[in-house]
């Protein structure tokens, strides 16, 4: 049987669904947003955008159809989610986010928990948000330090029935909600003893954002995504029932892994799109201005030859994420390798295309003539958040490659 990169006639509808939404609904966020200085209001102002993606049915679509979700593949979410990206990065990511803080209880809660929690934000998705509160206020990188003195610094410890947390965390996307007390659910990655290793005392523990505790201390304003929320959040003293948390303690290690696979595989596409974006505003440029001379840039052989690559690029970036996106629905998550790789490639190619993008167009590609340095700024992102390149995907490619029996060709195998 032949390999077959033909979408069927409903992920066309999809693609085509998504790519219309975008364009009509998408395409305002970046006027609204734009004259707003503080970074919660720019997100703030875009809770309706949100709402109508919501009504659209992209926050169902994060969830199996047996907790009343649609049960779209991750395959699937990637075609919508490159569609979406090259129109607008802001309110994808609220959308990702929330998939980001849901993935621990899909992948590691219980049926009672999933129906508990999927349900409440399936009761009202134009509404609720949910954030996966992960990084330490001093990094990420190494969370899973044997080290018990270092790493997670968030604790969480029982007390009768309750689990009682306290710490903090920055780079809590959706924490603040849109009321800027706290996103509906957070799953909070901690540890349930400070004189044990992750591998014993990491754990994700579910905190409905509203608990006494929770406190929502600041802002960060990034250079690019600038409607996204990216928060840093404290939890103080902060009560949950013993029965929040998502497996037992020890079991955080495979909950993030599982979570950050999903998101390595989609951020691929959302790369995609903006590639695509730099790749359409080049070409356009190329096609039309002659910058003062007789024939349009286009005619040029280096500037020609520069639109090739960049084409090339975008088409080996798209194929990548869709092999990663399939492995991981034809493994049900066992296999992450290919995920991790499309993240790496794809977030630094990105920022590699765009540069050359605004190369060819040249010193109005970084003024307020183009909208290409903005999406250098968006650009930049990829390669640092989500586990960043250094810091974590590269670390966790090499302890793939040290494992007794990594076959290399599993993945391009599809096993």
């Amino acid at each position: 049987m032949a390999i077959d990169f033909t979408l069927s006639a409903e992920q066309r509808a999809l693609q085509s669904g998504a790519r219309a939404f975008a364009h009509e609904v998408l395409s305002k966020v970046g006027g609204v947003i734009a004259p707003i200085a503080r970074p919660e209001e720019r997100f703030f102002a875009t809770q309706p955008f949100y709402a109508q993606m919501a009504q659209a049915g992209f926050v169902h679509a994060l969830f199996p159809k047996a907790y009343g979700g649609t049960g779209m593949s991750t395959l699937d979410f990637a075609l919508a989610a490159e569609e979406l990206a090259a129109v607008d990065i802001n309110v994808p990511t609220t959308l990702l986010a929330t998939g980001l803080g849901m993935e621990p209880i899909l992948g590691f809660g219980t049926d009672e928990q999933k129906r508990q929690w999927i349900g409440q934000i399936l009761e009202k998705p134009t509404e609720r948000l949910a954030a996966f509160a992960f990084t330490e206020a001093t990094g990420g990188a190494n969370f899973d330090c044997p080290d018990p003195s270092a790493g997670v610094q968030t604790f969480a410890r029982r007390e009768g029935d309750e689990w009682v947390i306290n710490g903090r965390k920055h780079y809590a996307t959706n924490g603040c909600g849109w009321d800027g007390k706290g996103s509906h659910l957070i799953t909070v990655v901690c540890r349930t003893d400070p004189t044990k290793p992750p591998a014993e005392s990491l754990a994700v523990i579910v905190v409905p954002g509203q608990t006494p505790g929770v406190e929502v201390v600041g802002y960060l304003d990034t250079a690019g995504h600038r409607a996204v929320a990216s928060i840093r959040i404290q939890f103080n003293e902060v009560r949950v029932p013993v029965g929040n948390i998502l497996g037992r303690p020890g079991d955080g290690l495979a909950i993030c892994r599982h979570t950050f696979s999903w998101t390595a595989a989609v951020i691929g596409a959302a790369c995609t799109g903006v590639m695509r974006a730099a790749f359409d505003i080049a070409f356009k440029f190329a096609k039309t201005d002659k910058r003062s001379g007789s024939v349009p840039v286009i005619e040029h052989q280096n500037a020609g030859y520069m639109l090739a690559d960049l084409k090339m690029r975008i088409e080996a970036a798209r194929y990548l994420t869709w092999k990663a996106c399939h492995q991981l629905d034809l493994t049900n998550r066992a296999s992450d390798e290919l995920a991790i790789m499309a993240k790496v490639y794809c977030s630094e190619l990105c920022v590699q295309v765009v540069y050359d993008a605004m190369r060819l167009v040249g010193t109005d590609s970084y003024t307020d003539l183009s909208p290409l340095s903005g999406l250098m700024q968006d650009a930049l992102c990829f390669p640092l958040y989500d586990g960043g390149n250094m810091g974590v995907r590269r670390r966790q490619l090499h302890s793939q490659l040290k494992a007794d029996g990594y076959d290399p060709m599993a993945a391009a195998e599809g096993r």
